[in-house]
């Protein structure tokens, strides 16, 4: 049994019925991550995407959570208001069954990361450029157990053995490491 530890976590409350769609939260969040800062805007390297239903006029800003290797079974219908929503227009995974949340480059999973950066925002940028307050930041003390989490930089590169295989990664390693060293 591993030993209870205090974790501030840090969420993002979303009021659905005060977001209208503008999506500055996405450029803004695309902006931040670019390579290098603020050298681009591109919405599909955002970790906040805005879902839009038309028929039903809703939008629901849905952040970035953690990957998963497969695709979940949920595949339930919520209904809201007497309106009927897929479970999936709310996931927050990086899964093999929807593009949402990936690198469209490498095709590596994206996570938020409240925009966690030195200097430390004060609350996440999408928090910040929200003209309408429907993304609200929210600090918490939670007593955790602690246990070994994977690394982020595993997760990356496990995804990639997924897509490339183990064998082309293993020589894109080599081959990077000899360039280094000469």
């Amino acid at each position: 049994m591993g030993e209870k530890k205090k974790k501030i976590v840090k969420t993002i409350k979303i009021d659905v019925d005060k977001c209208n769609g503008c999506r500055a939260c996405e450029m803004i969040c695309s902006a931040f991550h670019a390579q290098p800062k603020y050298s681009s805007n591109n919405p599909a390297r955002s970790r906040i995407r805005v879902i839009h239903d038309p028929l039903r006029d809703v939008y629901v800003p849905v952040y970035a959570g953690e990957y998963a290797k497969a695709e979940c079974m949920g595949r339930d219908k919520y209904v809201i208001d007497g309106k009927e929503y897929d479970e999936c227009a709310f996931c927050r995974a990086s899964c093999p069954s929807r593009d949402i949340f990936k690198e469209p480059d490498s095709g590596l999973p994206l996570k938020c990361d409240m925009c966690e950066d030195d200097p430390r925002q004060e609350t996440p940028l999408c928090v910040q450029w929200c003209l309408n307050d429907a993304l609200i930041y929210e600090e918490r003390e939670e007593e955790i157990e602690e246990e070994v989490k994977q690394e982020d930089m595993e997760i990356g590169l496990e995804s990639m053995i997924d897509k490339y295989g183990l064998d082309k990664i293993m020589e894109s390693v080599a081959r990077i490491s000899l360039s280094k060293k000469a």
